[in-house]
């Protein structure tokens, strides 16, 4: 089995990691200082930063034209995942970078782990840039491990055009679509409404989450698990009754295969977040604007609480030389209006109130350009995002678990939810493993 762990000191995370409302707000461009409490040296401060995504480069050329005291040099090293794998062991090595792009899933146990170091003695003149619940995303126990960049409440993005052609309505339940997902299967046989990814850690649990389920607890000092909960057996149970039914395709995301499929119209929704559209549209550009979001369909009818898929913090590491300016260039990228302009032009969506105000009255992202309330959907979703999300010491693991025990359910024709149970018992294990007090099975 392919586990990994980003292991390290033993330490309690007290708060859970939270993502709420958006709403109108204002912030600004916070001033530049290389100073970490050491002489200055002669010429600017030279960070380097390792982020991934097409929104760094622009905003890292802006930043640096604005602050010729500081100059920071952006690597692309992978992904969410290889992003935290690469820098834990740079730091534990004491050559990573200064500043870095972390997934909030990670970001437990990347303080974990002893990679980030606190910021919260520089980050006090933008707290109030974010609410109160996105700012908790990256705060500890008092302690601040990073500036919030972008935020991905869940959505459903589907393919109107075909909608249409089908006559068929975005399903404003999940009972809906299943529904929807048999009238798409007789109406056109080589259609499917979605796919279900095994690899799809994240997605599965945002909707997991929406149903209720709480994967990771802790209270004094001991952490609950709730991996195999009810309500997350009970959301496999229903993506079981679709892929037996041959209602959704059980498959991979992303592929040449996929992409293809998906650029003729053969399938027709990605319950997702809001970057999916970019996403797709880097993959289906000719479809532009054939496109739109609905609200996420709901496991209970009137209960409009949606989890995020994503989103990421811009972190300081421990083994930075120039904390004070790298808390400087996070706090910059993640509030000024030229970096959020950049995040909006890219379809992200930004984690800063001013940057949410202002991607609310922008075109919406070229997939979707002929969505006149598009702004309207998202920003409701973000309303209505649950809080108190937390996320626990080992999800590297966790993923890890998952994707392989899904993806064997799939292949083997066995039960999702003996998959669930499986990655539950494999994430209680590592904890007890790596020194952790865990309560229950």
């Amino acid at each position: 089995m392919r586990i990994t762990r980003l292991a390290g000191p033993i330490a309690v995370l007290g708060t859970a990691a939270v993502l709420a409302a958006c709403s109108s707000g204002t912030s600004g461009s916070t001033g530049a200082s290389g100073s970490t409490g050491t002489p200055a040296a002669a010429g600017p401060v030279s960070l380097e930063f390792w982020c991934w995504g097409t929104t760094q480069k622009p905003k890292v050329e802006a930043f640096n034209k604005a602050h010729p005291d500081i100059q920071v040099k952006q690597t692309d090293v992978g992904g969410g995942t290889d992003t935290a794998a690469k820098l834990l062991t740079a730091t534990r090595a004491g050559n990573g970078p200064d500043a870095a792009c972390i997934e909030y899933e990670t970001l437990p146990s990347m303080i974990v782990a002893g990679a980030l170091a606190d910021i919260s003695a520089h980050t006090g003149d933008v707290k109030t840039a974010f609410s109160p619940e996105v700012w908790d995303l990256t705060s500890f126990d008092g302690a601040v491990y990073g500036v919030p960049q972008d935020v991905g409440p869940m959505v459903l993005v589907y393919n109107k055009k075909r909608f249409e052609e089908l006559k068929i309505e975005p399903p404003a339940t999940w009972q809906d679509f299943a529904k929807v997902a048999a009238d798409v299967r007789k109406k056109d046989p080589e259609t499917y409404l979605a796919s279900f990814a095994p690899a799809e850690f994240g997605n599965f649990a945002g909707l997991a989450q929406q149903a209720g389920a709480s994967w990771w607890k802790v209270q004094d000092q001991t952490w609950t698990v709730g991996i195999a909960d009810q309500a997350s057996l009970a959301v496999a149970d229903y993506w079981q009754g679709l892929i037996d039914k041959d209602l959704v395709k059980a498959e991979p995301l992303l592929t040449p295969e996929w992409n293809n499929r998906l650029n003729k119209g053969k399938i027709l929704t990605w319950p997702s977040a809001l970057w999916a559209p970019g996403v797709l549209y880097g993959i289906a550009e000719k479809q532009a604007g054939d496109w739109a979001i609905a609200p996420l369909p709901q496991w209970t009818a009137g209960d409009a609480r949606v989890a995020f898929q994503g989103g990421s913090a811009l972190t300081v590491t421990k083994t930075s030389k120039h904390a004070e300016a790298a808390a400087t260039f996070a706090k910059w990228m993640n509030t000024d209006k030229a970096a959020y302009d950049v995040q909006i032009e890219l379809g992200e969506y930004p984690a800063s109130l001013a940057g949410q105000q202002a991607a609310s009255s922008s075109a919406p992202p070229k997939l979707t350009a002929n969505q006149k309330d598009y702004w309207d959907i998202a920003t409701k979703a973000a309303q209505s995002t649950i809080p108190h999300i937390s996320w626990g010491p080992n999800v590297s693991t966790a993923s890890s678990a998952y994707q392989d025990a899904v993806a064997a359910a799939v292949r083997d024709h066995t039960p999702l939810r003996d998959a669930l149970t499986k990655t539950h018992n494999l994430v209680v294990e590592d904890m007890k493993t790596t020194g952790f007090k865990v309560a229950g099975p």
